[in-house]
């Protein structure tokens, strides 16, 4: 999943975004409060880690603007203000999650994970549709309760279908879901893990909508477990 990553502590930023890349997000990276509230105003990220005390524009500024703005993503704030005053403020000021440095990179990429999924509706550790059962953390698929073997991309793929089950998502959705700042996209990426993803999984679970998308349904198809 990909996220947006605003820390203007050069150091420390290049840390978290090498740890949670290893966590399996996508991050991009900014340094300063303005660049912020730009790239969460214009991209569809699944979470963000806001720090405070950003140049330009202060990280509380930032999050007042763009909640403002009707952006919903899970906001998790990242600051070493640790009084209980700053935290109140912050979470009130509609951030989902208050984390005080220094943070340990597990604790922060599973809570991160915990806010995506509640803000997809399924609090569970696993996400499940469609007789389908994907473990975050350990980057694991169950079809049918058996264990597929999938790639990077396929997985963030199938991730981003099972966080909106039941919503169709345009392949310009699903690139921006499987690609950061940086990267090249082919024309017809998505099709081709499409195409993977239902030869492995079976082709009725992902279906295509014509002249829209890919929907991956909630239940099990017809005469299919549902794991």
């Amino acid at each position: 999943m990909r996220i947006l990553l605003a820390e203007d502590d050069t150091l420390l930023g290049d840390g978290l975004r090498a740890g949670l890349r290893q966590a399996g997000f996508l991050v991009d990276w900014v340094r300063d409060g303005r660049a912020a509230e730009r790239e969460l105003r214009a991209q569809p990220y699944a979470a963000a880690v806001l720090d405070l005390g950003l140049p330009g524009m202060d990280g509380m500024d930032v999050l007042a603007s763009v909640r403002r703005a009707g952006v919903t993503l899970p906001v998790l704030v990242l600051t070493a203000r640790d009084a209980v005053p700053d935290r109140i403020k912050g979470l009130d000021g509609g951030a989902d999650d208050y984390v005080v440095k220094p943070i340990d990179l597990d604790e922060l990429a599973a809570r991160l994970r915990a806010l995506v999924r509640r803000a997809a509706g399924q609090p569970q550790e696993q996400l499940q549709a469609a007789g389908l059962a994907l473990d975050p953390a350990a980057r694991s698929v169950l079809r049918d309760g058996e264990p597929v073997a999938l790639s990077t991309r396929e997985f963030d793929l199938l991730q981003a279908l099972m966080l909106n089950a039941g919503r169709v998502l345009s392949r310009e959705q699903l690139e921006q879901h499987l690609y950061s700042w940086g990267q090249e996209v082919d024309s017809n990426a998505v099709e081709v893990h499409i195409h993977h993803l239902r030869k492995k999984l079976g082709a009725e679970r992902i279906q295509t909508v014509r002249g829209v998308g890919y929907l991956l349904p909630k239940a099990a198809a017809p005469g299919r477990s549902g794991g």
